[in-house]
């Protein structure tokens, strides 16, 4: 319903089609002694429209905006995410140019509309750069159908729509093996991300120099385990930091999954890891140590497009400075997640 026009023998135009997200959170965390409240509230978590249209059979046009629905209708709208023009000169090369999302880590490069949890792990949320939209250029592609590659260069200033490049900029590679089915095993990739990322104070990206992680991802019959292992080298004010996610779930039907996490971290230094968004409201210091347990029930009415999700995790951050970082709490959440 989404696609307004589609026509593969206009030599113009072959397509035009809505885009966008709609996600809704009810969210409950709350912890020990340490925390400056409980956090519980009813919120859009994201609102984004747009369009991507398909030209001349090798070109792709997409722009796309996000509105904060917590806001007045007036003040809702907060920036352009994607705004890029695509081509494909053949069937395994792509170009984009201008501003789009720089994904890297495991959850990074998954789409929010297609997470499995309510939330991206928190691994993610510490190295990956989290604006996620930015103005660059950015190639992707595949070698003999199973090796597949990415490369690309971006400008690090927070413009909240294309770059005015008054930042520095970073650099993304990545490369990856994907297995098809052989045997019991249904599908498969092993991924590694490399970021470089210019030191300057003006940047709109955390305080990384580079980023470095390994992704597996693997599906046999209903169940699935997806990995991740990244680490960051700190400069300024932020410490090395590392840390690990393993993500195991089922499928008991093509409606109903369950999905399980456990995220640690660690930083070299005293206040190096920042807690999760919801955390983030309950205690707003930063630790040195992190873990945390999650369990989720995912319900599909239409795959990814609409689907109804529920996460409780429990979390413990370790504070050596003793300067407000501590956390131990739990946490419930639960949302509809809706794209187009």
């Amino acid at each position: 319903y989404a696609t307004l026009y589609e026509n593969d023998d206009n030599r113009f135009m072959q397509r035009l089609a809505l885009a966008g997200r709609l996600q809704l959170d009810a969210a409950w965390f709350d912890a020990d002694d340490n925390a400056l409240e409980d956090f519980n509230d009813l919120l859009w978590r994201r609102f984004r429209f747009g369009f991507k249209s398909d030209w001349f059979q090798d070109w792709v046009l997409h722009v796309e905006g996000d509105f904060d629905l917590n806001q007045p209708l007036h003040d809702s709208y907060s920036r352009l995410t994607d705004a890029y023009v695509g081509w494909s000169p053949t069937d395994v090369l792509t170009f984009k140019v201008l501003k789009q999302s720089a994904g890297f880590t495991l959850g990074g490069a998954t789409s929010s509309k297609e997470l499995l949890t309510m939330q991206r792990n928190n691994l993610t949320n510490n190295l990956w750069f989290t604006s996620e939209y930015f103005t660059g250029l950015l190639g992707k592609g595949s070698v003999r159908s199973n090796w597949r590659w990415k490369a690309g260069v971006f400008s690090s200033d927070g413009s909240e729509e294309l770059s005015q490049f008054e930042a520095g900029y970073f650099t993304l590679l990545s490369v990856g093996r994907h297995f098809s089915k052989t045997g019991d095993l249904d599908s498969g990739q092993v991924r590694v991300d490399w970021v470089y990322n210019d030191e300057d104070t003006e940047a709109d990206t955390p305080e990384f120099s580079q980023v470095l992680s390994l992704v597996t991802q693997w599906q046999l019959g209903p169940w699935g385990l997806w990995s991740d292992l990244s680490a960051g080298r700190g400069y300024a004010e932020q410490s090395d930091l590392w840390g690990a996610v393993l993500m195991p779930f089922y499928d008991f039907s093509p409606h109903i999954q369950t999905v399980f996490r456990y995220t640690y971290m660690s930083s070299d230094g005293p206040n190096g890891v920042r807690l999760a968004r919801y955390e983030n409201k309950v205690v707003e210091g930063l630790g040195d140590e992190y873990n945390e347990l999650y369990a989720g029930l995912n319900f599909f009415f239409y795959g990814h497009k609409f689907k109804w999700q529920t996460g409780l995790q429990y979390a413990r951050m370790a504070d050596e400075q003793a300067d407000s970082g501590h956390y131990d709490g739990w946490g419930l959440s639960t949302g509809l997640r809706v794209s187009w």
